[in-house]
């Protein structure tokens, strides 16, 4: 049986490209499978969210923001599950395609945002220490995941009873943390092949970006970061929106080489959203800002278990002098790659695919 999956998530300009990304690397692994899947939203306003798509022939369909009426597009279009990756989604969405009779995966942040799910996914470092409670959804279910009601579920083990706990298996669970990060198959075919270039005369080789879209526009300010510190350096900046400088930088525009360029990086200068988790695949060395708010927990794992350096949320002096240190000391950069390098090992994609599909 072939089973039909729809991802439910937004991509643009004001919004960024993160929740994109993660869900094109799930859809890349249900492909696999021999799953057909198929993109409900909107991703105006940024080509590089348009081209990630359209390169690999997922489809894309215009959503309803009402609750209801997504639900009956998603019975038109005979899907089996929807994933939910959006900050912006009516809190009644999960429930409305719960309630139809879909299978409903969450991808979140932290919060879940009042958005009911049979599974949750928060791919977050350390999420599976921090307490999560989901919204109550039925008679009989607590807030902890826990049932006390009747064997009627319409999803579980025998009984009606969750097959494995309240957040370790398929039903009405939660897969929390580094081993469920979602990474693509570009990124994937990379491991193996980073290769940070040696430090030479004209200096390290830096790149910065931040998302696909630098929606804050904060990349003109950190490539002034970088000139600031006076230190040789060769970089390569990504913006949507052209900008001069002076110096030995580069400005480009989004591009399919990012993975490309990550491997080559001595340095990468980025945010802490879902780009961050590809450059602890590749073990490349990062140096950490944040640009909004539901990026400071990542920061705060990452920079408090040293990982990544942290530059703080703005290009101020205090951030020209970590950069200052880190294009000054290789063997301190390097360290950052070394530790980050075992954390992610490639298979969440996979862990996700399998209890996704479970609920099926």
């Amino acid at each position: 049986m072939t089973h039909r999956v729809g991802f439910r998530c937004d991509a643009g300009v004001a919004s960024g490209v993160g929740h994109l990304v993660r869900c094109v690397a799930l859809a890349e692994e249900l492909c696999g499978r021999g799953a057909e899947v198929l993109f409900l939203g909107d991703v105006a306003g940024s080509a590089w969210a348009e081209s990630q798509l359209r390169q690999r022939a997922f489809p894309l369909c215009p959503a309803p923001a009402e609750p209801r009426a997504l639900a009956e597009l998603v019975r038109v279009l005979g899907l089996d599950a929807v994933v939910l990756d959006s900050y912006v989604l009516a809190p009644g969405t999960g429930a409305a395609l719960r309630a139809a009779g879909t299978a409903v995966l969450a991808i979140v942040d932290g919060d879940p945002l009042g958005q009911e799910a049979d599974l949750y996914l928060d791919q977050n470092l350390g999420a599976e220490l921090r307490p999560f409670r989901r919204p109550v959804s039925r008679p009989g279910e607590a807030a902890d995941g826990s049932w006390s009601g009747p064997g009627d579920r319409s999803r579980g083990g025998p009984g009606g009873a969750p097959e494995s706990g309240p957040w370790d298996g398929p039903w009405g669970g939660r897969l929390a943390g580094a081993r469920y990060v979602l990474l693509r198959d570009s990124v994937l075919l990379m491991r193996g092949t980073a290769r940070r270039r040696p430090a030479r005369p004209e200096g390290p080789l830096v790149l910065c970006f931040f998302g696909g879209t630098d929606s804050a526009g904060v990349a003109p300010a950190w490539a002034g970061a970088l000139r600031a510190t006076g230190l040789p350096f060769r970089a390569t900046v990504v913006s949507p929106v052209p900008f001069e400088v002076d110096g030995p930088i580069a400005v480009i525009p989004p591009t399919d080489r990012l993975p490309g360029l990550m491997a080559e990086a001595n340095l990468v200068i980025t945010a802490a959203g879902s780009a961050v988790w590809e450059l602890l695949h590749l073990g490349v060395p990062t140096a950490l800002s944040w640009v909004a708010d539901n990026q400071l927990i990542g920061y705060e794992a990452l920079v408090g278990g040293g990982l990544a350096a942290g530059l703080g949320p703005a290009p101020d002096a205090a951030a020209v002098d970590v950069l200052s240190r880190l294009l000054a000391d290789p063997a301190s950069r390097e360290e950052y790659g070394r530790r980050g390098a075992g954390l992610i090992d490639g298979r969440g994609r996979e862990r996700v695919a399998d209890a996704l599909l479970a609920l099926l």
